[in-house]
């Protein structure tokens, strides 16, 4: 596949006076960046007065998101100055996560717009208020800024064509890995390196840890398209297959890496009835795989962290079949088993040393003659008995039997990742995922993972007296609940295969996991704050 999305390899950081402006490369094509309060005062004494001129001049207010740019500098004729508005410095410190992915949104706009530029110079201590300014705000800060420039540089046009198509950067084979892309695409690409100078950086912060920092920021950005790229692949293209064959590449592209691939035939001799019943209205028998990838990154005795994600390719309700509105939205279903691959992704770039799994049971929801049925009563793997009151309640019977199976790990963490509910979609919309946890510690660790990249959850109950309203009168569970609650019963319902396990999560990111309407397209989320999670855990 093509990707126009920027190297983020190219950014570095470097120490630089706090007063000079003008001895950063001895190249004459760059643009300086520079964040602005909206009381003109910089950490920078000598750059108020420059400051003090624009506000004079009454057309920068420095709002949040505002920008002022500045060509012809005296110093540099091929230099731009770019001032960037953060708004005040109170609503800057009650909420600096949401100003600075303004800004920066604002600023990768505006870096697409360059042409003719060679480095782009980000004066970070202009960004961050002075009175937050530890070793781990200014961890946090890079981070989120590397992942609001990443978010908002991405585009996704594999099946687009232009009448400037470059034919030389597109193969005659028409496959996912050789699918043509617009040329004119706005993007950063051509953008020789972004420079982020932080003023007397080797006095006040440690220097190597930083880099470390960057690097796993840039590692859980390319998790992270990794994950929007096969969310928004079409779902002629996206099938159970396919994640079977990335899953594949994943094992090929990195030693740690192991995989191994149930189809149809072995889901149902190793008993993964639930599982195998949703897969039985494709035809295909690869329609239904189930995919295992092993990452060892530390001693064999350690027990493994298992993350496990939904992959229904494409929902069409089953036999209980949905409407027409939005429904091709149902390919990105599988967004859960998404975020687990990039997730996988990241750790394997970081080469964090701890041993994880990933499962994914994969599926298309298809109504034919062979499809099951609202009424038919399943046998899951764990040998709990399930009847199916709706089959378009099918991400908890593909995740059940996944659960079952994560046990032969004797795993110290399970958590499973789903677009399970629209009931959550009502309860949290898209900027919160829905978390359920039976361990108070696991729940904070997850919490605090989510705050640090922005990528919230939050969490729900899953009291007790929830679980009658999933109890079946002919089976041993039923596989809904009915419309109250929905994202708790679902919940519920998983926490019954999830017994064994001292320390397991539920994430309901049917909310957080796409983008609806015209900005349609999947988020990536929630790897960020999974592999965040992972890094904590270490």
């Amino acid at each position: 596949m093509i990707n126009f999305n920027y190297d983020f390899n190219l950014i570095s950081l470097q120490s630089v006076e706090k007063n000079n402006f003008n001895n950063d490369f001895d190249d004459t094509n760059c643009c300086k960046i520079f964040g602005v309060f909206d009381d003109f005062i910089s950490p920078c004494m000598n750059f108020n007065s420059r400051l003090n001129n624009i506000k004079e001049l009454g057309d920068f207010s420095a709002k949040i998101g505002s920008y002022h740019l500045v060509y012809n500098n005296e110093n540099n004729k091929n230099q731009r100055l770019l001032y960037v508005g953060l708004g005040s410095k109170d609503k800057y410190k009650k909420s600096p996560e949401i100003v600075i992915s303004k800004v920066f949104k604002t600023i990768t706009n505006k870096l697409k717009d360059f042409k003719n530029i060679d480095n782009i110079f980000i004066y970070l201590n202009t960004f961050i208020n002075s009175e937050n300014n530890s070793q781990i705000s200014w961890n946090n800060f890079i981070k989120q800024i590397i992942f609001t420039i990443n978010q908002n540089n991405y585009s996704f046009d594999n099946y687009k064509t232009n009448k400037n198509f470059d034919s030389n950067e597109n193969s005659s084979q028409n496959s996912p890995e050789n699918s043509p892309q617009s040329k004119n695409i706005k993007n950063i690409k051509n953008i020789k390196n972004i420079i982020f100078n932080i003023f007397n950086l080797e006095n006040t912060l440690n220097i190597n840890e930083l880099n470390n920092i960057k690097n796993q920021a840039v590692a859980t950005a390319d998790g992270i398209n990794l994950a929007r790229n096969l969310g928004n692949e079409p779902p002629n293209i996206c099938t159970p297959e396919y994640l079977a064959t990335t899953a594949e590449n994943l094992a090929k592209q990195y030693n740690k890496i192991s995989c191994k691939i149930l189809n149809k035939s072995q889901i149902k001799a190793e008993n993964m009835n639930a599982l195998y019943a949703v897969g039985q209205g494709s035809s295909s028998e690869n329609d239904a795989v189930f995919i295992e990838l092993s990452y060892n990154g530390s001693s064999n005795n350690e027990a493994p962290i298992i993350l496990i994600g939904k992959g229904v390719c494409f929902d069409t309700g089953g036999i209980c079949l949905k409407p027409p509105a939005n429904i091709d939205e149902m390919k990105f279903d599988m967004c859960g088993a998404a975020s687990v691959l990039g997730t996988l992704k990241a750790v394997a770039e970081i080469d964090l040393p701890i041993n994880l799994k990933i499962l994914v049971p994969a599926v298309k929801n298809m109504p034919d003659g062979n499809a099951y049925l609202p009424g038919d009563v399943l046998t899951s793997l764990s040998g709990q008995t399930i009847e199916v009151l709706n089959t378009d309640a099918e991400g908890r019977l593909i995740l059940c039997d996944a659960l079952t199976y994560a046990e032969r790990f004797n795993p110290k963490i399970v958590i499973d990742v789903a677009t399970l509910t629209g009931a959550c979609v009502v309860a949290l919309g898209d900027v919160a995922s829905g978390l359920y946890a039976n361990d108070e510690n696991l729940a904070e660790s997850l919490l605090a993972a989510s705050l640090q990249t922005n990528d919230k959850f939050w969490r729900l109950p899953l009291w007790e007296e929830y679980q009658e309203k999933i109890d079946s009168t002919i089976a041993d569970v039923a596989n809904t609940g009915g419309r109250d609650a929905g994202s708790i019963t679902a919940a519920c319902f998983l926490w019954r295969f999830a017994k064994k396990f001292d320390n397991w999560a539920h994430l309901d990111i049917a909310g957080s996991a796409w983008k609806s309407g015209k900005e349609k397209s999947a988020t990536g989320r929630p790897v960020a704050a999974l592999t965040q999670f992972l890094i904590n855990s270490l």
